[in-house]
């Protein structure tokens, strides 16, 4: 199981996301919610506070749940083997309340602030811009997707 927070922050110019990138082999960027693994004893939301502190230096505070997400990926099984494995993720929606990006760990390529407007075209995955749209929804910008 892991879990991760959408990040967000009211400008006078409007609404602000904090998206995380990973480049890929070709180069391209593959931006993201952040989001890990829940360590054993912690709940979904300490995991996910957690996560998104690590990843983006950015300390958020929980305002409500954006739901999960479900997919399949394959990893090394050892002696040349892939295995599928099935992955879950919880997501919460988080107001920043304080930090900076360089304060984050190297795990991910690039974090950085986007107009909430344009974030749902710049996360790669369907999935997760399913989230993104409803954070829109639960600030109080659109209407439910």
């Amino acid at each position: 199981m892991s879990a991760g927070g959408l990040l967000y922050r009211r400008r006078s110019d409007g609404v602000e996301v904090v998206l995380a990138g990973r480049r890929r082999p070709t180069g391209d960027m593959v931006w993201g919610i952040p989001k890990g693994h829940v360590e054993e004893g912690e709940s979904a939301r300490e995991a996910a506070l957690r996560e998104v502190l690590e990843e983006t230096g950015i300390q958020g505070e929980i305002e409500a749940e954006l739901g999960d997400i479900e997919y399949n990926y394959s990893a090394s099984g050892g002696a040349g083997s892939r295995r599928r494995i099935l992955k879950q993720v919880y997501f919460f929606l988080m107001r920043a309340v304080g930090g900076r990006f360089a304060d984050r760990d190297a795990e991910m390529d690039a974090v950085r602030w986007f107009p909430i407007q344009g974030a749902e075209a710049v996360v790669t995955y369907e999935n997760e811009r399913v989230l993104v749209r409803r954070a829109r929804v639960l600030i109080g910008l659109g209407s439910p997707p």
